[in-house]
C-alpha cells in the first residue's frame, strides 16, 4: 500500500512539471534528456544513508516507469520516501501549473528553492522543494507513509529540509 500511494504522488509530481499535455513546451529531445542529472547514479550511497534512506530500496522512474523529459529516483526511509526529480522544465513552470499551491521561499543547504505542495495529492503527507538548475530544475519530494498513524509522523516539509541538507549539495546548480 505504501508504494502505491507514492506512485500516485510521483505521477502527480511529474504532471506538476507542466508537460506537453499541460500546454508546456513539449517533451524534451533525446539529447536534452540524456544531459539531465540522473539522481539514481549521481547521488552517493553515503549521502542517501546520511539522509535517512536505504540505497537498496532505489526505484528508478515514477514507480519504476521512465517518464520522458525526466530523471526520477526514489528511496525508502523509516516512515517516508524520498524522491529526487531532474527535468529541463523551469521553476516558473512548476509555479504556474494549476494545482501546485502554497509556494514559499526556502533555503536548504545554502541553496534558494521554492517549497510547495500538490493540491489534493496526499494532503499533509507530502512536501516538494524545487531548485533552479542550469538544465532547468531539480526537486526533492518527501512523502510520509500513509499507513503510519499521522500523530507519529514528522511534518514532511521538516523531513524535506533535513534530508535536503545532505542531498542538495549533490544536485546540479
Amino acid at each position: 500500500m505504501k508504494r502505491s500511494v507514492w506512485v500516485l504522488v510521483a505521477c502527480g509530481f511529474v504532471a506538476a512539471g507542466c508537460g506537453a499535455e499541460q500546454g508546456g513546451s513539449g517533451g524534451a529531445t533525446t539529447t536534452a534528456a540524456a544531459a539531465l542529472f540522473d539522481p539514481c547514479t549521481q547521488i552517493s550511497e553515503d549521502a542517501l544513508r546520511a539522509a535517512g534512506v536505504d540505497p537498496a530500496t532505489k526505484v528508478s522512474g515514477a514507480g519504476g516507469v521512465h517518464q520522458s523529459g525526466w530523471e526520477i529516483c526514489s528511496w525508502a526511509g523509516h516512515n517516508f520516501r524520498l524522491g529526487v526529480f531532474s527535468t529541463g522544465r523551469s521553476v516558473a513552470e512548476f509555479e504556474n501549473k494549476p494545482g501546485n499551491v502554497d509556494f514559499q521561499d526556502v533555503i536548504v543547504a545554502g541553496r534558494q528553492g521554492r517549497q510547495y505542495r500538490v493540491e489534493g495529492a496526499t494532503d499533509d503527507l507530502d512536501c516538494d522543494i524545487v531548485f533552479p538548475a542550469r538544465q532547468g530544475a531539480v526537486a526533492l519530494n518527501i512523502i510520509n507513509s500513509a499507513i503510519v498513524d499521522a500523530a507519529k509522523l514528522e511534518n514532511p516539509c521538516v523531513v524535506a529540509a533535513r534530508t535536503g541538507e545532505v542531498i542538495v549539495p549533490a544536485l546540479p546548480r
